[in-house]
């Protein structure tokens, strides 16, 4: 009893200096006094009946059960270690044209190194030669394996399938997509939820009541019955019982249980305050490009005012934009540099968020940008290019006017593909009662285009990045609680903003660190999928706090009324904490729809779902 047990005493009496009673006040408290009635009855009552054997069969019992509820601890966060720990251990570097292995912490960026089919990738890295697919279950939980080739990411930890590929270093470390997972879901772990912290503020409370109504027991069978080793069973019962340790672990065993199931799904939760947020969650905000969509646009289509030729018109426009990172500049930028090659220097560049670029160009000041604020620039749309510009914005495209010393040019016209998921994705959260709003800085009409594709009512259309805090407000301002989904440096700010942040993990690093859920794919499923574990996951930390106060609450009076035996309420304290985190572990069943392959309806949504530009 005073050895094993004195983590016991030792924390009652820390707790006790500090004028503070916890669960361990309780087991502290009635172990001694089991023992120091014994040694008074053996000494002074030979004929009482004495409970030495009570303190340390208490002690086991309890133990026993922390060793119990440790190893299903350590169970709960396997998923996390399991990341951590099946990172590749070594690397095949390039150094002189030689193959060198070397342990991966002698990794450094600018590194080069070579993944052989089957083998792991040794860290985050950009492929600079050859083409495969990788299998990204590890961290996005995506079993489908992604097409790489040049110039595409790669993270640590991650399988190549079947070719040969030479990948230079970008992130070493603690800097590493798997790093920086298990470190997001170990702050999240450790953090506390609002809900707990009410636990914590009940225990302060029920421990001094159930010492009090431990030695209103004593009293009262002494007075009423004058049976003295009766009066101290019950006293004794009514300590052991009452000991909230399932109280204690009804938050913590949850949490850890549902964030270490969110990690193998690719959804990384930062703190324990989202799952709070999750149920209040009335409206959520799709970003368009990049989420809804592919963010992959591509020029279809080129419509030129009189005179102009189009390679001019292009080639000027890719050098303007090839400073900007939106995706629509990337790929004007892209598509001028597959057909020229090296572009021309932009000189006095400047970028006009959600509006478009100014830059001078080989003498000529060029301005590409959204043709509805072309007044923004004094400039007018010739008549010659209205129903070019009428036509595209009619069938969902997105047109981008060019101009230069002063007249626009011509329009390029560019498609981006929507996701193949995103109309599974949009029904799966209308079914987790929230209502879809589309979000983008794109015309009405391509908003529209696309919202209706996947099942979207509302649009919001034409808002600048400037502007979507201010949407995100209005929208809350309205009584609605908002969730957004973003994955680009302008949705940092209504990312923050929204009452829950959602990033896609292919988005910024700002973009991620700006929002409270992570989705490491960039398949809009996960957003459904990481709701409904967030909720599944509060859920659960309720039954657990519901379960644990409606425990002591029947079993108190019947340990006062002497009907348990101290070393019964010993026993059956231990498997109420048992209980709770039984209960946590269902979580590790959690599936999502991914999972489940289950892709229901897609192959009736038309070809535009399928893949097809906008």
């Amino acid at each position: 009893m005073l050895w094993s047990g004195w983590r016991f005493h030792r924390a009652a009496a820390l707790n006790l200096r500090h004028g503070a009673a916890t669960m361990d006040t309780l087991i502290s408290i009635g172990t001694l006094a089991a023992w120091g009635w014994s040694l008074v009855a053996l000494l002074a009552f030979p004929d009482a009946h004495t409970y030495f054997e009570v303190g340390a069969v208490i002690t086991t019992l309890i133990l026993l059960g922390r060793y119990f509820e440790a190893r299903a601890r350590r169970r709960s966060s396997a998923a996390i270690r399991a990341l951590l720990e099946l990172g590749a251990k070594e690397a095949r570097v390039l150094r002189d044209g030689v193959e060198v292995v070397v342990p991966v912490e002698e990794l450094r960026v600018g590194d080069r190194f070579v993944v052989r089919p089957g083998e792991k990738v040794a860290t985050d890295g950009v492929v600079e030669d050859g083409a495969s697919a990788v299998d990204q279950s590890l961290l996005t939980g995506e079993p489908v394996p992604v097409e790489v080739g040049p110039g595409a990411e790669v993270a640590g930890s991650t399988i190549n399938t079947y070719g040969r590929l030479v990948v230079r270093v970008s992130k070493v470390g603690a800097e590493t997509a798997l790093a920086q997972i298990g470190r997001l879901v170990a702050e999240a772990q450790a953090g506390k939820a609002p809900i707990q912290r009410l636990a914590d503020r009940v225990s302060a409370v029920f421990v001094p009541i159930v010492i009090a109504l431990s030695l209103a027991t004593l009293a009262g069978w002494l007075a009423f019955t004058g049976d003295a080793t009766a009066a101290f069973t019950a006293a004794v019962a009514v300590l052991i019982i009452a000991c909230p340790c399932a109280l204690g672990l009804a938050t913590p065993t949850a949490l850890m249980v549902g964030t270490g199931r969110g990690a193998q799904l690719g959804i990384l939760i930062k703190g324990p305050e989202t799952l709070e947020q999750t149920r209040r969650i009335t409206t959520i905000v799709l970003d368009k490009t990049g989420t809804v969509t592919e963010g992959a646009m591509r020029v279809a289509d080129v419509a030129l005012a009189n005179g102009v030729a189009r390679e001019e018109l292009l080639r000027l426009a890719g050098a303007a934009e090839d400073g900007s990172e939106h995706p629509i500049a990337r790929a004007i930028a892209e598509q001028a540099r597959s057909a020229f090659g090296e572009l021309s220097p932009a000189e006095s560049f400047r970028n006009r968020a959600g509006i478009g670029v100014e830059a001078v160009v080989d003498g000529r000041s060029v301005v590409v940008g959204r043709p509805s604020l072309l007044s923004e620039w004094g400039l007018e749309l010739p008549a010659e290019l209205t129903h070019a510009l009428e036509h595209a914005e009619g069938e969902g495209r997105t047109v981008v006017a060019v101009a230069w010393d002063g007249w626009v040019r011509g329009l390029l016209i560019v498609a981006d593909r929507i996701k193949s998921t995103s109309g599974e994705a949009v029904a799966e959260l209308k079914r987790l009662g929230l209502t879809p709003v589309l979000l983008t800085g794109d015309n009405e009409r391509a908003a529209r285009a696309v919202a209706g594709t996947v099942g979207i009512e509302r649009v919001l259309a034409n808002v600048l990045p400037e502007d979507k805090v201010a949407e995100v407000r209005r929208l809350q301002e309205a009584g609605k609680v908002v969730a957004m989904v973003g994955d680009g440096v302008n949705d940092a700010p209504a990312l923050a903003q929204a009452d829950l942040g959602l990033a896609i993990g292919t988005g910024t690093d700002v973009a991620i660190e700006a929002s409270d859920l992570t989705l490491v794919s960039g398949d809009l499923r996960a957003a459904a999928d990481a709701i409904a574990l967030a909720r599944r996951t509060l859920r659960t930390i309720k039954g657990n706090l519901f379960w644990a106060f409606a425990y002591n609450v029947a079993a108190i009076p019947l340990a006062a009324a002497g009907l348990l035996n101290p070393i019964v309420a010993a026993a059956a304290m231990a498997f109420s904490s048992l209980f709770v985190v039984s209960n946590s572990l269902r979580l590790r069943r959690f599936s999502s729809r991914r999972e489940l392959g289950n892709v229901a309806g897609t192959e009736t949504l038309n070809p535009l779902l399928q893949g097809a530009p906008t």
